[in-house]
Formats: structure tokens, C-alpha cells, sequence
């Protein structure tokens, strides 16, 4: 049988904040075409696995592989250029500037053209752009159904359509694997089965590798295809969605009990699970 090396391997990543251990020895690998989803409780070490991933922070132990290629010691910008592309947990869109404006942004990472061209727009980045416009129109705005707003102001628009504009920036780094931070966070069951669908064409249709922490359980289970399990800054539990909603780990963590069934209802009724200190995980 032959093995497919994975396109993101994790190895012993430590983060630490003065005394504090962000993250503890944590370590798994990303299939290409997968979808694989960090979860666990507030404080987990979540967001701070996506910083050190995509290069926003530097580790004090363990390595970021991509592509067979150690990237630990590479900066953002060289990474996104790579191929990692990503969203915020919070939104980080440029509020002024138009639909279309901001998602160009996200191709600038690959563009060829230097400063003096630009400035001009002359030639070689006249072309650039022109096959950026129709690249991004043709495509990218058409796949997320935003045609409507592509001329409006960021700062119009709902919660919802700006997660999707901030989608749409990412998929214009041309990523090979899109890095999704809390995609359906804050939004309503419509707006969460749009974004469900646009993630799962995107990683079908496009073939794009999909990594992400997610909070919605009844999401995470869906569509995912590996799961990984923070808690404390480590992984306590990784594989199927079925197997990893059975382990009594991860019971625990989220619910502070044994009680399998208990987190089993509240992934059919689509409720968040509450860890033991009463938070929303």
C-alpha cells in the first residue's frame, strides 16, 4: 500500500509566554486533501497553534514541516507565499476599502512585479493586475456567491458576508492549504450551512487542503476528516470524528465527567459543548 506523505507535519511545537506554556510538545500531520480540525476547550492553545503555524509566532521547541521543507524559521510573508493561507478569528479585513480591493490584496503575496513597476503600472505590472482582476472575478467571487458586493464597503456589510469576503482574500493567495480560524463563529444556521458548503467545495472542487479550529461541534464532526484535541497546550486526542467524540479524554475536557452520551445529545442537537469551568468550548 503505498503512504502519502503529509503536506504539514507538527512536531513537538512548544510556544511558551514568560512561564507560561502556550503549547506542550504538540505533534500531528496533515494529509494532502484532507480536512483537519484543532478543537478544543477556551485556552486550549488553539489560536496559538494556528500563530506558530502560519509564522505570526517562533517557537521555543519543535518544528513546522511543509511540503517536506522545515518552515519553523521562516517569516509569514515567505509562508504564505508557500502556499499557507489564513483567516482570523477575528475579522482583519481593511474596513474601508471595497470587496474587491481587499481581496486582491491576498494574491500580493505572489506577485512578481517590484515596487518601481507598481508604481507606474507599466507593463509587466499592468498585466499582473489585469490577470489578477479576471482571475479573481472569473472565479473566486463567482465560487463564493458574492458578485452582488464586490464594489460595496467592507464596513456595509453583515458579520456573515465578511467572514466570506475574508475567506475569499485567502483563496486568493492561491493556497495549498487554507488555514481557517473559527470560520462559523458568530453566525447564524444559514450563514454556518453556506460556509459548510463553500469549505467543502473548496477542499473538492479545488483540491485545496483544509486546516481549522472550529467551536461548532455538529460542524466539526461533518465535515471533518481528522481531528486533533487540544486542552492545557496538548494533544490529548487525534483521529476519526467517531473515535475521538468517544474518548473519555476529551469527555473530560469538554464536560468534566465521563459521560460519553451527555457530549453524544449535544453533537446531535448541534448545542456547544460547556467544559468543566462552565465555558463554551
Amino acid at each position: 500500500m503505498t503512504t502519502v506523505d503529509p503536506v504539514l507535519r507538527v512536531d513537538g511545537l512548544t510556544l511558551a509566554f514568560g512561564g507560561v506554556k502556550a503549547l506542550n510538545g504538540v505533534g500531528f500531520n496533515v494529509q494532502p486533501g484532507s480536512i483537519t480540525t484543532v478543537i478544543g476547550p477556551n485556552g486550549a492553545g488553539k489560536t496559538s497553534l494556528f500563530n506558530t503555524i502560519s509564522g505570526f509566532y517562533r517557537p521555543v521547541a519543535g518544528t513546522v514541516e511543509f511540503e517536506g521543507r522545515d518552515i519553523t524559521r521562516l517569516p509569514a510573508p515567505q509562508r504564505a507565499r508557500l502556499g499557507l493561507a489564513r483567516s482570523f478569528q477575528n475579522i482583519a479585513l481593511f474596513r474601508g476599502m471595497s470587496v474587491l480591493d481587499n481581496i486582491k490584496l491576498g494574491r500580493h503575496c505572489q506577485l512578481k512585479t517590484n515596487i518601481l513597476q507598481s508604481l507606474f503600472y507599466m507593463g509587466t505590472a499592468r498585466r499582473e493586475e489585469m490577470e489578477l482582476r479576471a482571475d479573481i472575478e472569473a472565479r473566486i467571487i463567482d465560487f463564493l456567491e458574492i458578485d452582488h458586493i464586490r464594489h460595496a464597503s467592507v464596513a456595509s456589510l453583515s458579520y456573515g458576508l465578511q467572514k466570506r469576503v475574508e475567506m475569499a482574500r485567502a483563496l486568493a493567495m492561491q493556497p495549498k492549504i487554507l488555514m481557517l480560524d473559527e470560520p462559523v463563529a458568530g453566525m447564524n444556521r444559514e450563514e454556518t450551512e453556506d460556509m459548510a458548503r463553500f469549505i467543502l467545495d473548496v477542499n473538492a472542487e479545488w483540491g485545496v487542503t483544509v486546516l481549522m479550529v472550529e467551536h461548532d461541534m455538529g460542524l466539526v464532526m461533518d465535515l471533518s476528516d481528522h481531528v486533533v484535541v487540544l486542552n492545557f497546550g496538548q494533544v490529548i486526542a487525534q483521529g476519526k470524528p467517531q473515535d475521538v467524540q468517544s474518548n473519555p479524554e476529551v469527555v473530560r475536557a469538554y464536560l468534566g465527567s465521563g459521560d460519553v452520551t451527555e457530549l453524544r445529545e449535544r453533537l446531535r442537537a448541534g448545542r456547544p459543548a460547556i467544559n468543566s469551568l462552565g465555558e463554551v468550548a
